[in-house]
């Protein structure tokens, strides 16, 4: 079988015929309420493949031929979105259905506060993404008739191949103006183009497994020759980075949910949940399929051809190489329909966004309700047919800006880079009711900066090579492959990490330093709860209006007809009579959405809020905004809660560490006074041994000696039992045993005084100028009484005594009474008055700052808070209170205060 251009021609003329037909064929049946069939979940899912475009049915086998397996990353991405997002999917589809949503820019919009900026970011970042991609199904098929071109004699196909590219899209443009925008509510069903795409993607299926059949079968001998074959080509089947991997995943899942086609197919179209639900498994069993053969086909296509063949069109080629032309042009069949269906469905999209979010916003900017309405179904219309038109136009200049070598898969990347900046504030908006508009555009203004810079004008020559190397301005920072200086990245990944990165981040920030409108509240509620139905959407600022005003501009907008059926519908639920219903709000909301469906939420909104200019906001709506603002409320108090909670803890332990570092003082100073008290006797008993030791003694003076060194002896074995008493009760072995004792009054001596020694009560006036009280039962103290146990009675008046009379010329002509008290156990009595445990170091601060006081084992503190407890002895017998318990650590004014041990032992001015 000779094929000439004009056959070629001819074929991919009836075959474009055939889909005309189709699609004639399902608008009529569906006119005619015969729609069961076409709303079948088997054509939805097969709806879905306009996912695979040429790129999946020419590109995926090049890439396999470059890259090894790292072509699965495009269908793995698309799999677990429908396997393992289906509960985000059906959350879109909700909400598209219940806001009559258009297209992904609406989706937007109507999320944030129905923003008109909101949408035309989103339209000109889905146009400039989606432009190169268009310019990959156009390099498709004219790479397709260059291909049948070099087996043809003449020279006369080369010549028009150059040509296919622009009368291809000519003919697509006439195709979708036909179909996809006769209508001006674009969320009616596309049946005609639902089934056409359909038929396309059985088309396409039936083409890639025949010619893998062939491939597998007739040329490699079977299964496990094939294998072998795999096995020994240079096909690089297990090599590429894990970080790439997962980038291009996770590029392929997000552009699966945010390419305009893909959500026009899966939102707009759809028709209930059962649709989805059997897609979730039938489409991953779709792209399985048109995997299977791609690998035996490219190490065959590398074997079998001639060293440079394009591997991009192996599918193609192969069966030309050997002689096969009936399954050469079912392979032309299957690229031509994995290009038209994405180009019709894509120019459909982009159309409506442009249309709903550029063209009419400009044109209802500034004008009268009246005259807007009037003239926008026109102006809506005709835009939808002239974006088509600039749509392909646009794709076309990219394709001759690029040229013919780059590869398809490279470019195929490049536009889900671009609809993948999309995506955080797509995710955001349908979980995240604080999500606000401003912070969404700054994100999508961000991530598509960055993208553009760092992918999008490098892949068709836009920088100069100077930019590359040194950065803009000398800025080596800002150079599009070493963004900030992260060098050594591969630029598809360097250019989605910074994009996406920097996107979020700015999208979180803003939408968290700002604080959304009332109707972006409402609107974040009905999303983010769209599966509660007590959540409906309502409108803001508006209840006015008059019914009639509002019929001539739905009228205007939605057709005569159309507007008087939903007016009557409404009127029957509200069970009025006529076709004029009570403009109440939720009659507003209803309209809105009815018009959004025609020219996007955007420009709905703005066409009722000016007939309905100055009502007020109603009082379900105040409602709702004060229940969202109580819940921040309580929020805000559960976290100063937590904040006071944790600054109560953070002091506790402050205070602990305080506590723990006097501790460690005290021990040391413990330590330190022991080893003083220690090393006295010891020195003194090895002083008088030596001198006993000493020749001619007199007897008298050996047994004085002799009695010295005994004294000491006692004296240190009395201060080891006392070491001992200490420890017991620290330990919680017994409690003090306290004893009913006597007072003892210390004053300072006269001058010549000497020094004193030990002060045994109840003995009478020591040499220190010390002298007991026995009377202290009879009459009223005039001091503070210290509460001792009994073993440290001796050392603590010991020490009170020689302490006062050593230091006392210090101190100024004063004098101190120190109590010394204790209690029988069994006595009955109970002190009234309060207690206080006093800390060392036992210091007494004089006039002109000298400081002086005894150290040792009695004026040491007890660790179960018993010994040294201050008590105001005069309150015992209601004679009226003269406490001192909470003694002064400091003497003002030149008075003496001191605290001897400040637990055992008082010394207070008389």
């Amino acid at each position: 079988m000779t094929l000439t251009f004009n056959t070629l021609v001819a074929v991919s003329l009836v075959y474009v015929a055939l889909l005309f037909a189709v699609a004639f064929a399902a608008e009529r049946g569906a006119r005619r309420g015969r729609d069961r069939w076409l709303r079948s979940p088997l054509v939805y899912t097969l709806s879905l493949s306009i996912y695979c475009t040429a790129w999946t049915f020419y590109g995926a086998v090049g890439y396999a031929a470059r890259s090894g397996l790292e072509f699965l990353t495009i269908y793995l991405g698309p799999s677990l979105v429908m396997i393992g997002w289906w509960w985000t999917l059906r959350r879109l589809v909700r909400i598209g259905r219940a806001q009559r949503i258009t297209s992904i820019a609406d989706l937007l919009s109507a999320r944030f506060g129905k923003s008109g900026p909101i949408g035309a970011i989103v339209t000109l970042m889905a146009v400039a993404g989606i432009t190169p991609y268009i310019a990959l199904q156009l390099q498709s098929i004219s790479l397709s008739f260059a291909a049948f071109a070099q087996g043809m004699a003449g020279g006369r196909m080369a010549e028009d191949a150059g040509l296919v590219a622009i009368w291809t899209a000519a003919g697509l443009a006439l195709f979708t103006v036909l179909f996809g925008t006769r209508n001006l509510d674009p969320s009616e069903r596309h049946h005609g183009i639902v089934m056409a795409i359909a038929v396309e993607a059985v088309v396409k299926l039936v083409a890639l497994l025949a010619v893998g059949v062939f491939v597998v079968w007739g040329l490699a001998g079977g299964v496990a020759a094939t294998l072998e074959r795999i096995d020994a080509s240079p096909v690089p089947l297990w090599q590429g980075e894990g970080a790439r991997w997962a980038g291009l995943i996770l590029l392929s899942a997000a552009a699966f949910v945010t390419l305009p086609r893909m959500f026009h197919v899966m939102v707009v179209e759809n028709e209930d949940d059962r649709q989805l639900a059997v897609a979730s498994w039938a489409f991953p069993l779709y792209v399985l399929a048109m995997s299977l053969f791609v690998v035996p086909i490219a190490v065959m296509g590398l074997d079998r051809l001639p060293a440079g063949s394009n591997p991009d069109l192996f599918v193609l080629t192969l069966p030309l190489a050997e002689g096969e032309v009936a399954l050469s042009l079912l392979s032309f069949l299957g690229g031509f329909s994995s290009a038209t269906s994405m180009v019709i469905v894509a120019t459909i999209a982009l159309s409506t966004m442009v249309s709903n979010h550029i063209v009419a916003p400009l044109f209802l900017r500034g004008r009268p309700a009246e005259q807007s309405s009037r003239d926008l179904r026109r102006v809506v219309l005709l835009s939808r047919r002239l974006s088509v038109a600039g749509v392909l136009a646009l794709g076309y200049l990219y394709f001759r800006w690029t040229g013919t070598g780059a590869a398809l898969s490279a470019i195929g990347l490049i536009a889900f880079a671009g609809v993948a900046q999309i995506l955080p504030a797509m995710v955001g908006g349908l979980v995240w009711r604080g999500a606000t508009a401003r912070g969404a555009g700054a994100g999508l203004l961000v991530g598509a900066a960055v993208w553009a810079w760092t992918l999008f004008l490098p892949s068709f020559g836009a920088l100069p090579p100077e930019v590359h190397a040194a950065g803009p301005w000398g800025l080596d920072w800002l150079r599009p492959h070493a963004l900030f200086g992260l060098e050594g990245m591969d630029p598809l990944l360097h250019s989605v990490l910074w994009s996406l990165a920097l996107n979020t981040l700015v999208f979180l920030g803003v939408s968290l330093v700002t604080f959304p409108s009332p109707v972006e509240r409402l609107q974040g509620e009905a999303f983010v709860n769209i599966f509660d139905s007590a959540v409906a959407p309502r409108a803001v600022g508006r209840g006015g209006g008059e019914a009639e005003e509002l019929l001539v501009i739905a009228g205007r907008v939605l057709g005569q007809d159309a507007a008087l059926d939903f007016f009557r519908r409404e009127a029957e639920a509200q069970g009025q009579s006529g076709h004029l219903p009570d403009v109440t709000p939720a009659f507003v909301a209803a309209l809105e959405r009815q018009l959004a469906g025609s020219v996007g939420s955007a420009a709905a909104h703005a066409i009722v809020s000016q007939v309905a200019k100055g009502a007020t906001v109603t009082v379900e709506d105040l409602m709702a905004v004060a229940g969202e603002a109580q819940r921040i409320m309580d929020y805000s108090a559960r976290l100063e809660a937590k904040s006071a909670e944790l600054e109560r803890t953070a002091r506790a332990l402050r205070e602990a560490l305080g506590k723990l570092t006097r501790l460690a003082e005290q021990k040391d100073a413990f330590l330190s006074r022991i080893s003083h008290e220690l090393r006295t006797p010891m020195t003194a008993i090895r002083s008088f041994s030596a001198i006993l030791r000493e020749e001619g003694l007199r007897p008298e003076e050996v047994r004085r000696f002799a009695a010295i060194v005994e004294g000491e002896a006692e004296r240190l074995t009395q201060l080891l039992d006392e070491l001992l008493d200490l420890s017991i009760p620290a330990a919680g072995a017994h409690p003090a045993r306290p004893a009913r004792g006597a007072a003892v009054r210390c004053h300072r001596p006269g001058p010549g005084g000497g020094r004193g020694g030990a002060v045994r009560p109840p003995a009478g006036p020591a040499r220190s100028g010390c002298r007991g009280d026995p009377g202290l039962h009879g009459s009223r103290p005039s001091g503070t009484g210290v509460h001792q146990p009994g073993l440290q009675r001796a050392q603590v008046l010991r020490r009170t005594g020689s302490g006062a009379a050593h230091r006392g010329a210090s101190a100024g002509n004063r004098d101190c009474r120190g109590f010394h008290r204790q209690r029988a156990r069994n006595s009955g009595r109970r002190a009234r008055s309060g207690l206080r445990i006093l800390r060392p170091p036992a210091l007494c601060a004089g006039a002109g700052g000298a400081r002086w006081g005894g150290a040792g084992p009695g004026h040491l503190p007890r660790g179960d808070g018993k010994a040294g407890r201050i008590r105001d002895l005069s309150a015992r017998h209601g004679r009226g209170g003269l406490s001192r318990g909470a003694a002064a650590e400091a003497c003002p004014g030149g008075r003496i205060a001191c605290v001897v041990n400040g637990i055992s032992t008082i010394f207070l001015p008389a």
